[in-house]
């Protein structure tokens, strides 16, 4: 099941208000997020991903770190 969410919507959520700031203004934002919080974003952002510390142990046999994440969501919004 499918389920559209509205413009407004998407500017009240924080997940989404993150994608419409500025390469500036995201790495900021990003960098007051705790670890725990990016791991939170990438795993909403992308469900197939391995972000979360048991998963990534498991898969890679390390856990992802706050610089690394604050990469891949950059990378994710901006590309």
């Amino acid at each position: 099941m499918y389920l559209s969410i509205s413009e407004e919507e998407k500017l009240r959520h924080p997940y989404y208000k993150i994608m419409e700031l500025s390469k500036d203004k995201l790495h900021v934002e990003l960098n007051s997020w705790s670890r725990l919080d990016l791991i939170d974003w990438l795993t909403w952002n992308d469900r197939n991903g391995i972000y979360k510390d048991e998963d990534s142990l498991l898969e890679m046999g390390n856990i992802l770190g706050k610089v690394e994440a604050i990469e891949i969501i950059t990378r994710q919004i901006l590309e």
